[in-house]
């Protein structure tokens, strides 16, 4: 398996009489399906809250959803399970699915009690994937419906990280109205992950099978984006590099010289991952000018073959003296999608800060965007928002939870880009 890379930017002509030019360059990533004749084995270790306020039936639901989850693994896959309140404990060690029943009662004991320390489960998480992650695809699901009061969110942070070093993906699933959905982004983020919404319990079953079927249709593992820049050519100074498909995530860029490493982890099978990157050039002389080289490093564990490479793209613009534009409309598709999550983050720091206008400012102007997009429903919800707040009305956490997760994503029923 191959990964199929392309890029495009937003305009390929920058007017030579400037004496700088701001240009977004969108490269879309996928696996090549040619010649799949199956799904690459899996890792995958379950990180359940069973404190005491998920006693009932949020717990009953989770038990219930990761009991078919791990039904649904196959003869060469491999899982664990690991619990936490305020302590964290191993209840399934990484294991082949030889002793599926036996499992299924250890999971099915599991009680409410205690308070909630996410740091502790991720880290026993993290050790219990880490053993098995050669040669397959490994990922985490934390689900987990509190604060991290018994915690230390710092931890979370860096142990994400860690993960991301590992080459294991930790995917965030918030259950309910009151987990800390700042932490829970970043921990996904950081680790490539997804994170998603459960507001209701009988909805975790479909958010599990969902996540599920994703990783099915991962094709490449420990991929990272390398850029090469012309001389001439440099990165935007804040968040210069981002992903705006399939979910928004800002994305860091390691830089030596003029070359950046971008870890985008899991490369799905046909499905294209899109990377925005906001560049700066200094005045070019007329003519064509390759400004920059762009290829992807990647592991694929169909073959064991690690540390191999796409092919290497340049990337080029027209410099002209006298200039036209010439837009990319797909290029400023993305542009937006990007703005939309940018905005909703300024508007949910406004209203933390008090600022309830400027929030509703925000809000609208998201409202705007997504509009623009045709992203429909996205843009009432938005709207809604922004009036109530104009009126007097508060934001529910379950309403600040749904605009994060749509800021993120596209609303299903909002269709295709």
């Amino acid at each position: 398996m191959r990964v199929s890379l392309l890029s495009a930017l937003n305009d390929t002509h920058i007017d030579a009489n400037q004496t700088s030019s701001q240009r977004q360059l969108a490269l879309s990533i996928a696996a090549n399906s040619e010649a799949i004749d199956r799904t690459l084995p899996l890792n995958l270790c379950l990180i359940l809250d069973h404190s005491g306020s998920m006693g009932g039936k949020p717990l009953e639901t989770v038990k219930e959803a990761a009991i078919n989850l791990l039904q649904a693994l196959g003869p060469d896959d491999r899982f664990s399970v690991v619990a936490f309140d305020h302590e964290a404990k191993v209840i399934v060690p990484n294991q082949s699915t030889e002793n599926i029943n036996s499992v299924i009662t250890q999971i099915k004991n599991l009680k409410a009690k205690g308070g909630t320390a996410i740091d502790k489960g991720l880290k026993l998480g993290i050790q219990e994937a880490a053993g098995a992650k050669l040669n397959r695809v490994s990922h985490i699901f934390l689900l987990t419906d509190g604060e991290n009061e018994h915690g230390d969110n710092e931890k979370c942070l860096k142990l994400a990280q860690l993960a991301s070093e590992y080459g294991i993906t930790v995917n965030s699933l918030g259950f309910g109205a009151h987990w800390n959905q700042d932490i829970l982004e970043k921990v996904a983020d950081l680790s490539g992950g997804s994170l998603s919404y459960i507001e209701q319990p009988e909805t975790a079953l479909a958010e599990f099978t969902r996540l599920f079927t994703r990783l099915q249709s991962v094709g490449l593992t420990n991929a990272f984006l390398e850029i090469e820049l012309d001389s001439r050519v440099r990165l935007a100074e804040l968040k210069p590099v981002a992903q705006v498909a399939p979910e928004t995530i800002e994305l860091t860029a390691q830089q030596e010289n003029n070359f950046y490493n971008v870890r985008l982890g899991d490369i799905l099978v046909d499905q294209e991952k899109i990377i925005l990157v906001n560049l700066y050039l200094n005045q070019l002389a007329a003519g064509n000018q390759t400004i920059a080289r762009v290829r992807v490093r990647y592991d694929d564990p169909a073959t064991e073959k690690t540390g191999l490479y796409s092919e290497t793209l340049p990337v080029n613009v027209e410099s002209q003296g006298v200039y036209s534009s010439q837009i990319n409309d797909k290029v400023q598709k993305s542009v937006l999608t990007l703005a939309k999550y940018r905005q909703t983050q300024i508007a949910e720091d406004k209203l933390k800060q008090g600022d309830r206008i400027g929030a509703a400012t925000m809000l609208q102007t998201a409202a705007n965007t997504a509009i623009k997009l045709g992203e429909t429903n996205a843009a009432t919800v938005l709207q809604s928002n922004a009036t109530r707040l104009q009126v007097g009305e508060n934001l529910s956490e379950a309403d600040l939870k749904k605009t994060r997760i749509l800021s993120k994503t596209r609303l299903q029923d909002d269709g295709k880009a």
